[in-house]
């Protein structure tokens, strides 16, 4: 679903505002920007949550087919949207230049989850009905696959209402140290900036960058050729 990398080249299609600068390194990632450990932990809860229900929901019927779809009709759709809260992705799409770096990016997942749930609505609500027939009890069932087409026709809806590409840019060549996040596809570059509210430099700004798994070397490479002298230190730093 939202857990591949896209195969669209996004590059070509970015409306990049710095193109008087010629591109020396660019790439697009999907990546999750935050502490997994503590989302997996979250989604426990929404499993949890989703099984006790679809449980209780099994206890409506006798037979043990009628059952299981019973309650599996209610713990999909509940685990699906645990998982879309809790594990989400962003596509990050870099543009370098000898001077500065363009960053577009947006959560993909809202168009992906409701295809996903209108594609599983569609297939298992004919299913139920016909298995309906022969036990009546499992019309219950049909909540779930019909809360899976509400969910996708709200996610679609949602979808249309916003725009949520991000973008920003700062001048990486400032960069003054370079963190490698342990066990993370992630580089951070610090690069201190002035902040016209406070009237001072703020020393510490760790921007994120993200890369393919297996990129490290060649996106740090990039860095160390460009940026000789300054420090790289293997180190977590804060995720945002």
């Amino acid at each position: 679903m939202w857990f591949i990398q896209p195969k669209q080249d996004f590059i070509a299609e970015i409306p990049w505002r710095y193109t008087n600068e010629n591109a020396v390194m660019s790439w697009q990632v999907s990546a999750r920007n935050y502490d997994i450990s503590k989302s997996s932990l979250e989604l426990m809860v929404f499993v949890l949550m989703a099984s006790g229900g679809g449980y209780v929901m099994s206890l409506f019927v006798e037979s043990l087919l009628a059952s299981f779809l019973l309650g599996f009709g209610m713990f999909l759709p509940f685990f699906l949207l645990g998982l879309s809260v809790t594990h989400y992705t962003t596509i990050f799409v870099y543009r370098f230049t000898e001077t500065l770096v363009e960053v577009h990016s947006w959560k993909p997942q809202d168009a992906a989850a409701s295809a996903f749930l209108k594609w599983s609505a569609i297939i298992l609500l004919p299913v139920v009905g016909v298995l309906a027939l022969f036990e009546p009890a499992l019309i219950i069932a049909g909540i779930g696959p019909l809360g899976m087409g509400l969910m996708a026709l709200q996610a679609g809806s949602q979808q249309a209402k916003q725009d949520n590409i991000k973008h920003h840019s700062f001048y990486w060549p400032d960069t003054n140290k370079i963190y490698l996040y342990p066990g993370r596809d992630i580089i951070g570059l610090n690069v201190p900036w002035y902040n016209p509210e406070q009237g001072k430099m703020i020393p510490t700004s760790i921007r994120q960058v993200y890369y393919k798994e297996g990129e490290r070397e060649s996106v740090l490479n990039f860095f160390k050729t460009r940026l000789p002298d300054v420090e790289v230190v293997e180190e977590k730093f804060h995720l945002w």
